[in-house]
C-alpha cells in the first residue's frame, strides 16, 4: 500500500491507497508536523497515537510525504527517520516541501504559481516540472504574510492596542476569553504559538462582514501577493493557484485584491491531498 500526506503546521491529512486496484482505502487526520518546531521522537509518538496509521503501519511500502517546513536535507532527515521508524516495511520514502505537493496539486504539468495560505504561508513558481523558490519563506515570526498566523497576530495586536471596534473587542473575549495574560502565555510561553495565533482566523471568517475584519483580511493578502506573487516574472501571465484554509475561506477577498493586481486567480483548494492522490493515481496508471 502507499501512503500520501500532506502537512501543514496545524494539520496533516493521509490517505492510504492500493496501487493494484488504485483505490482510496482511508483518509487519516492527525496533527500537523514541522521539523523547525517538532523532533523525530515527538513526530513518531503522535503518529504512535493515531489508531488510523496504526493500523496500517506493517502495510505501507511507499510514502510520499509533502510538509511545511521540509525545505532542507537536514529538517527533512528528521521526518524521513520518524517515518522510517514507525512504518518499517516502507522501502521508498520520499519527504518533499508542501509548496511541492501544492504545484503538484494545482498545477499539474502546466507552468503556474503554487502559494500556500494556511497557519502559514509561501509561492513559488512551477515551470510543469520544477519547483522554483526564489526566496524563502521567513516563518511566522519574520514572515507568512496573508497567512492564518498572521492575520491573527494583527488582531491580537489590534486588541491589546484596543484599537478594535467595541462589538469586535466583546465578541473576541467572549469567544475565546482573551485578556493581556491569556494572550501573553500562549504567545511567549507556550509551544507552537504560530497556532495558537492562527486560531483566531476562525474568529476573523465568522466576522467577515465587519468593515474592519475585511479591511485586515484584504491588506493582508495584498501584502502576500506584493511580496510572494508578483516577484515572479510575468506573474500576471500565468495562473496563480491556492491551497490552505485561509485561500478557501477568503476566496472572494482574495480574488478581489488579484484582480487589483492583474493576477490570474486559478485553482483555490482547501486541502491538496485529494489532487495529489490522484496526481500519484495518474502516474501509477501511465507506468503500469
Amino acid at each position: 500500500m502507499i501512503l500520501i500526506a500532506d502537512s501543514g503546521s496545524t494539520k496533516c491529512d493521509w490517505k492510504v491507497v492500493d496501487p493494484g486496484t488504485e483505490a482510496d482505502i482511508e483518509k487519516i487526520s492527525t496533527m500537523g508536523f514541522n521539523p523547525f518546531f517538532h523532533t523525530e521522537e515527538h513526530i513518531f509518538k503522535e503518529m504512535e497515537a493515531s489508531v488510523g496509521l496504526c493500523k496500517y503501519a506493517e502495510d505501507i511500502r511507499a510514502i510520499h510525504y509533502f510538509g511545511a517546513g521540509c525545505s532542507s536535507t537536514g529538517r527533512n532527515a528528521i521526518v524521513t527517520r520518524a517515518l522510517q521508524q514507525f512504518f518499517p516495511n516502507a522501502e521508498n520514502i520520499q519527504v518533499e516541501h508542501d509548496l511541492l505537493g501544492a504545484a503538484l496539486a494545482t498545477c499539474g504539468d502546466q507552468p503556474g504559481i503554487a502559494c500556500i495560505l494556511g497557519t502559514g504561508s509561501n509561492a513559488g513558481y512551477f515551470d510543469g516540472k520544477v519547483l522554483h523558490d526564489e526566496v524563502h519563506a521567513l516563518g511566522y515570526i519574520l514572515g507568512d504574510e496573508g497567512s492564518g498566523c498572521y492575520m491573527g497576530k494583527k488582531l491580537v495586536i489590534d486588541y491589546l492596542y484596543h484599537k478594535l471596534p467595541s462589538q469586535i473587542e466583546d465578541e473576541l473575549e467572549k469567544t475565546y476569553g482573551v485578556n493581556k495574560e491569556v494572550i501573553f502565555e500562549n504567545v511567549y510561553k507556550k509551544a507552537f504559538p504560530n497556532v495558537y495565533l492562527a486560531s483566531f482566523a476562525r474568529f476573523l471568517s465568522n466576522h467577515r462582514d465587519y468593515y474592519y475584519v475585511r479591511k485586515l483580511v484584504r491588506k493582508s493578502l495584498l501584502e502576500f501577493l506584493d511580496i510572494h506573487v508578483c516577484r515572479f516574472d510575468h506573474y500576471d501571465e500565468i495562473p496563480a493557484h491556492f491551497v490552505g484554509s485561509i485561500g478557501f475561506y477568503f476566496e472572494d477577498i482574495l480574488r478581489e485584491v488579484a484582480a487589483q493586481k492583474g493576477i490570474q486567480v486559478g485553482q483555490v483548494i482547501k486541502q491538496p491531498i485529494h489532487n495529489l492522490v490522484n496526481y500519484y493515481k495518474d502516474e501509477m496508471y501511465s507506468q503500469s
